[in-house]
């Protein structure tokens, strides 16, 4: 590995935590897991038309609850969510923004009905999001961020990378925990 390169850097940081930690702990997934509810009123991920948060966003079967502003103290969340927030929030609407994807929002997109599913889309988004990353270089990592990132418009990508690599890990090692919690809740 050179160590003067950084997005070669950037990118063995991602996937090594991704390989040796997140993608494992997130093998065998139930269902039952993935909408597993660990406090009352828990945001989710579900069928269309059950929710009770302020918006139901998706445009499949499957939306997700959230508010705009969020409340505070914000719901505790599912894996479901969790995962559809990482999926469409942190990857999903970045790969667009900046690496040629399909336009994407919390509205916009089909959330997945079964853990299996969620899964899936989630490594699709991560290999966009690492495939981008690459291509950008050397100096597309000191380019500017551009108007898709609004008050970090004119920061690094590079900065943004970072965000998005500490969001990963931030949010899946959450989903790990509610994981680890799954089974003392179920006794």
């Amino acid at each position: 590995m050179n160590a003067s390169d950084w997005n070669e850097q950037l990118r063995f940081q991602m996937t090594l935590h991704w390989d040796e930690q997140i993608r494992p702990r997130l093998a065998g997934l139930t269902d039952d897991e993935y909408f597993w509810r660990p406090a009352p009123g828990a945001w989710t991920v579900h069928p269309r038309g059950e929710g009770t948060a302020p918006i139901e966003g998706g445009s499949g079967d499957f939306t997700i609850d959230f508010a705009i502003p969020a409340p505070s103290p914000a719901p505790v969340t599912t894996i479901a969510w969790r995962l559809g927030h990482v999926i469409v929030g942190v990857l999903a609407m970045r790969n667009a923004g900046h690496f040629g994807r399909e336009h994407v929002d919390y509205t916009s997109f089909d959330y997945a009905g079964t853990a299996q599913e969620a899964l899936a889309q989630l490594d699709a988004e991560y290999a966009a999001w690492l495939a981008g990353v690459e291509r950008l270089g050397e100096d597309g990592l000191a380019a500017p961020c551009g108007p898709t990132e609004g008050p970090w418009a004119e920061y690094p990508m590079s900065t943004l990378v970072l965000h998005i690599h500490r969001e990963l890990i931030h949010h899946l090692a959450e989903v790990a925990l509610l994981r680890d919690l799954y089974p003392s809740a179920q006794r």
